[in-house]
């Protein structure tokens, strides 16, 4: 049996306690669990966000270890080694798959019933590694996928073409990572195809530099302030809220791709109908044969990265 209004969190780095702080400030949950290997960290991030709620809406947040977990209708796991500066997600792989397995083995043994969001990069590998070790059902095993990436790209794009970034409609796909592409051929403002739009206010329908930007932010953020965290924590509220409130939105998350786009045994971030249950329904929505593609090219790289594991 699961308590809605019990969230778990898994590592109190900046990621971690970012999420802990956004999601004790929104009134998702009515309890938080922060659990890390540095017991004195999550403690002193339990107290300082719990020294804030009375300031938003009320919330309980402790410090604990995985029995306190049970009955936590979610799980975020943000814990593992951070992306360092010039290292790409995929070299965080064998460090993180290690502490994912310890992880998930206590998770499965206190709260078998939670959802399980994955935070940690490589994200897309570390969900497919936590299905496997898990055996909970792939729609209760997500990753945070591409809703960074896609909100950094509408952010961009509204900014480029003068608009509300929330009226801007395009996909980033596929590895949370350097292979992921932007879905330019469905991409519209409200409705209007972004070439007819940008056709009729006499605007450059070039975006490939501005791409360029959303799939390098991560290392110019890391390069300037050593970690990004702020808009990750926002994505796991997006994601989380979207899950606990059963808003059935689409998301971009990393999902269980196999029958779907010609793609097999591999997680990746795809549009997702996303609510109560987690994963709802994993869209196949038109795609260019080019980016076709590129999509399966992104797919070999994650499957290329998990061969190498010999998991």
């Amino acid at each position: 049996m699961t308590d809605s209004r019990k969230c778990g969190i898994i590592g109190c780095g900046s990621v971690g306690a970012a999420a802990a702080y956004t999601l004790a400030t929104h009134g998702l949950f009515s309890e938080l669990v922060l659990i890390d290997m540095n017991q004195k960290r999550a403690h002193g991030e339990a107290m300082d966000i719990s020294h804030g709620v009375s300031f938003s809406q009320p919330c309980r947040v402790i410090d604990g270890s995985y029995d306190d977990l049970k009955g936590a209708a979610m799980v975020i796991i943000a814990a593992g080694v951070g992306q360092r500066p010039g290292e790409s997600r995929l070299d965080l792989l064998t460090r993180n798959s290690a502490v994912m397995r310890s992880i998930i083995t206590e998770i499965t043994r206190v709260c078998p019933d939670a959802i399980l969001l994955i935070v940690s990069n490589p994200v897309d590998l570390l969900t497919g590694i936590a299905l496997r070790i898990s055996g909970f059902p792939p729609e209760r095993v997500i990753g945070t996928g591409t809703v960074l990436d896609t909100a950094r790209l509408k952010f961009l794009l509204g900014q480029k073409l003068g608009v509300d970034g929330r009226n801007v409609h395009a996909f980033v796909i596929g590895e949370h990572g350097d292979s992921e592409l932007a879905v330019w051929s469905s991409a519209n403002i409200s409705g209007i195809d972004l070439d007819d739009y940008c056709t009729g206010r006499g605007l450059s329908d070039d975006f490939s530099g501005l791409f360029e930007s959303v799939r390098h932010a991560a290392y110019e953020i890391i390069e300037g302030k050593g970690a990004t965290y702020y808009g990750i924590a926002m994505s796991v509220l997006r994601i989380a809220t979207c899950i606990m409130r059963g808003e059935h939105s689409v998301l971009p998350i990393s999902c269980y791709a196999e029958g779907h786009y010609g793609l097999g045994k591999v997680c990746i971030g795809l549009p997702c109908v996303v609510g109560r249950s987690g994963v709802e329904t994993v869209l196949d929505i038109p795609l260019s044969t080019d980016e076709m593609q590129q999509l399966h090219r992104s797919a070999e790289t994650l499957q290329n990265a998990l061969d190498q594991l010999n998991l």
